[in-house]
Formats: C-alpha cells, sequence, structure tokens
C-alpha cells in the first residue's frame, strides 16, 4: 500500500507529519491493506486566516481499491493529528463495508439447486 500526503501552505513540519501519518494510516488500515494499492491525503487548515476556532483542520482520504473505484472521506477536527485519526478510522470503516458487502455478495451467489424429475413427471428439488 502506497500512502501519499499532501498539505497545504499553513501545515508546518511536514517531514516529521508525513512520518506520524504514514503510521497512522498503516495500523489502522493493516487488516484491509492487501486490497489497497494507494491512500492518499490531504491535509488543510480551514481557519489558516484566523488562526483559531475548533474543527479547522480537515484530513480528506482516498484509498484506491484493487478492482473498484476510489473511495474517500473527510474529518474535520481542533488539531491535525485528530483530523487523521478521524479520517482514518472513517476510512477503515467504510472500506471494511464495501469488502463485507462484497463477500457476501459472493457468498449469496449459489446456483439453483438442481432439480430431478420423479415418477410422475413433476419437478421437485434434489434432496442431500
Amino acid at each position: 500500500m502506497q500512502i501519499q500526503l499532501n498539505t497545504d501552505a499553513n501545515i508546518e513540519g511536514r517531514d516529521a507529519m508525513a512520518t506520524r501519518v504514514s503510521s497512522v494510516v498503516e495500523n489502522t488500515l493493516r487488516h484491509v491493506s492487501d486490497h489497497i494499492t494507494r491512500v492518499e491525503i490531504q491535509l488543510s487548515d480551514q481557519n489558516s486566516d484566523k488562526k483559531g476556532g475548533s474543527n479547522d483542520m480537515r484530513c480528506v482520504m482516498e484509498a484506491r481499491l484493487e478492482g473498484r473505484q476510489p473511495v474517500a472521506v473527510t474529518h474535520h477536527a481542533a488539531t491535525v493529528d485528530h483530523a487523521v485519526d478521524g479520517a482514518a478510522g472513517k476510512l477503515s470503516r467504510l472500506i471494511e463495508g464495501i469488502l463485507g458487502r462484497q463477500r457476501d455478495q459472493k457468498r449469496d451467489r449459489t446456483d439453483p439447486t438442481p432439480f430431478e424429475l420423479n415418477d410422475d413427471s413433476t419437478t421437485l428439488p434434489r434432496t442431500q
């Protein structure tokens, strides 16, 4: 799984943050990482000109899943760390749901029960 981090000009400490964010994403998505080719993360400060306010840090995470369209989530929080944690959790739950539905569809796709003709030429399901 490849992780790409993008930040706006108002986010400080990009190198240290990239390491921290990558660690959070890898740990949170570890159980579904076999299905993910890439995660793109965009961090931004929505109130950079006002310096303050609650929930002004925004984290958008987009995951590219094998054989599927990309999926994305957004989380707003007071700090970058909280925004990343929230978005990673949302993305994990979203991917788990997608993969769960995919498993259910595969499980539910069964061939119709074979039919046999009995002596009076009516069809009955085959007993096992």
